[in-house]
C-alpha cells in the first residue's frame, strides 16, 4: 500500500514547517539553547502543522546527534539520520506516545497516563505524550490531569493539540506554552503542491492545482489529500477534470456569478447555476465559496490596501477582476446579498433540495436592488 501524499511529504525539519514561520522562529532558537519546556499547547485550524511540529519537538529532544554535537545543537534542527529521529519519522518509537483525547477523554486513561509517565524512557533520553484534540477531554480529567502537566517528571514533555482553544480550562492553559497555528494562504500551500506534483511526476495544470490549494481552505493534509484523491485518475488533471472528481467550483465560475450578480442578470445566473447542479457540482460548498469571495469583493471596495494582503490568497489576474468588481459593487446591496446568502447556507445545509434556497436568495436579492 502506498503512502499517502501528505504522510509521505510531512516536514522533516522546522525549515520545512511553512507558513508557521514566527513559531519556527521561536522553537529553534529555544532548541538551539536546549531550553525546552515541560508543556506545549498548540492550536489552531486543522492541517496546519500542530501535530507534525510536537513530532519534531519530539525529534529535537531525542536526536542523539544534538546530545553529542552542541555545534550542531546551536542550529535548533535535528539531524533525521540517528535511530531515535528515523523512529519517529516511521512512527515506531517508544518513546513518543501519542494519545487521541476524542477516544481517550475519561479520568481512567489519565490515570493510566500518570501511571506509565514514570517509567523511564525506552531508548531516547524523553519520554513525550502528543495528546490530540485535548479539548475532547472531560472536566475530572482534565483536573487529574493539571498536577502531572504542571510538574511531570524530569524526563516527559508534553505536547498538548487542539482546534478548539476556547473550550480548554485556564487551569490547563496557564501550565503550557502557547502557540497559535494559523491557516495557511493559498499561495503557500499551492507552492508546497507545485512541489510534491513535480516529485510524484502528476501532470496537472496551474489551474488544477489554484483549485486544489483554494479547496484545502488554509489546510496542507486537506490539499494533499485532494491532490492524492485525484492523482489517481490515470490522465492529464485540467479544471474541468479537478472540479468533477473533487466536486469543487473552480474560482473563475465563482468570478462568473460574481460578474452576473453586479450586473443583475437573474437569467444568467439560474443558467450558470442549473449548469453546475447538472455537473454534480457541490452548491452547499459553492455557497461559501461565494460569501467568501463577496466578503472580499466588500472589503476590497471599503478598504483599498487591503490589496496588499489579498496578494497572499489570490494570483494577479484574480487580483485584478476583484479589483474591478470592488469597484462596481454597491456596497449596501453586497452586504444585503451576503446575509441572504448566510440564511441560504444556514438552510440548504439541511435540505433535500439545496440548491432552491440559493436561488431564492439571490433571485430576491436581486429583485430588491431594482
Amino acid at each position: 500500500m502506498s503512502l499517502a501524499l501528505y504522510r509521505k511529504y510531512r516536514p522533516k525539519t522546522l525549515d520545512d514547517l511553512l507558513g508557521q514561520e514566527n513559531t519556527v522562529q521561536i522553537i529553534k532558537n529555544a532548541a538551539g539553547q536546549n531550553r525546552f519546556a515541560h508543556a506545549y499547547l498548540f492550536y489552531g485550524s486543522r492541517g496546519t502543522g500542530k501535530t507534525t511540529t510536537a513530532r519534531l519537538i519530539a525529534k529535537l529532544l531525542n536526536c542523539e546527534k544534538r546530545h553529542e554535537d552542541s555545534k550542531f545543537r546551536e542550529q535548533g534542527e535535528p539531524c533525521n539520520e540517528c535511530k531515535s529521529c528515523i523512529e519517529i519519522d516511521r512512527n515506531n518509537s517508544l518513546d513518543v506516545i501519542e494519545i487521541d483525547a476524542a477516544s481517550n477523554r475519561g479520568i481512567d486513561e489519565i490515570r493510566n497516563l500518570k501511571e506509565n509517565i514514570q517509567v523511564a524512557p525506552v531508548g531516547g533520553h524523553y519520554k513525550v505524550y502528543i495528546v490530540d484534540e485535548v479539548h475532547m477531554l472531560t472536566g475530572p480529567a482534565f483536573n487529574a490531569l493539571l498536577k502531572t502537566l504542571e510538574e511531570p517528571p524530569a524526563h516527559v514533555v508534553f505536547v498538548l493539540a487542539t482546534t478548539e482553544y476556547e473550550k480548554l480550562p485556564a487551569t490547563i492553559t496557564s501550565r503550557t506554552q502557547r502557540f497559535v497555528f494559523k491557516r495557511a494562504t493559498k499561495s503557500v500551500i499551492l507552492s508546497k503542491l507545485e512541489s510534491i506534483a513535480k516529485a510524484e511526476k502528476i501532470k496537472i495544470d496551474a489551474d488544477a492545482l489554484e483549485l486544489l490549494a483554494a479547496a484545502g481552505e488554509g489546510s496542507f493534509r486537506d490539499a494533499e489529500s485532494l491532490l492524492d484523491q485525484i492523482a489517481g485518475s490515470g490522465e492529464k488533471i485540467n479544471l474541468a477534470l479537478a472540479e468533477k472528481l473533487t466536486g469543487r467550483v473552480g474560482f473563475k465560475k465563482v468570478e462568473q456569478l460574481t460578474n452576473l450578480i453586479i450586473k443583475s442578470e437573474a437569467g444568467g445566473i439560474l443558467k450558470v447555476l442549473a449548469e453546475m447542479q447538472e455537473e454534480g457540482h457541490n452548491v452547499v460548498q459553492l455557497t461559501r465559496d461565494l460569501i467568501h469571495y463577496l466578503r472580499r469583493v466588500i472589503s476590497l471596495k471599503l478598504n483599498p490596501e487591503l490589496r496588499e494582503s489579498f496578494q497572499t490568497e489570490l494570483t494577479k489576474d484574480e487580483l485584478e477582476n476583484l479589483k474591478k468588481f470592488a469597484d462596481l459593487a454597491d456596497s449596501e446591496k453586497i452586504i444585503v446579498l451576503i446575509k441572504a446568502l448566510i440564511r441560504a447556507y444556514t438552510e440548504m445545509r439541511y435540505s433535500p433540495f439545496a440548491i432552491v434556497p440559493l436561488e431564492i436568495a439571490l433571485i430576491e436579492s436581486l429583485n430588491k436592488q431594482k
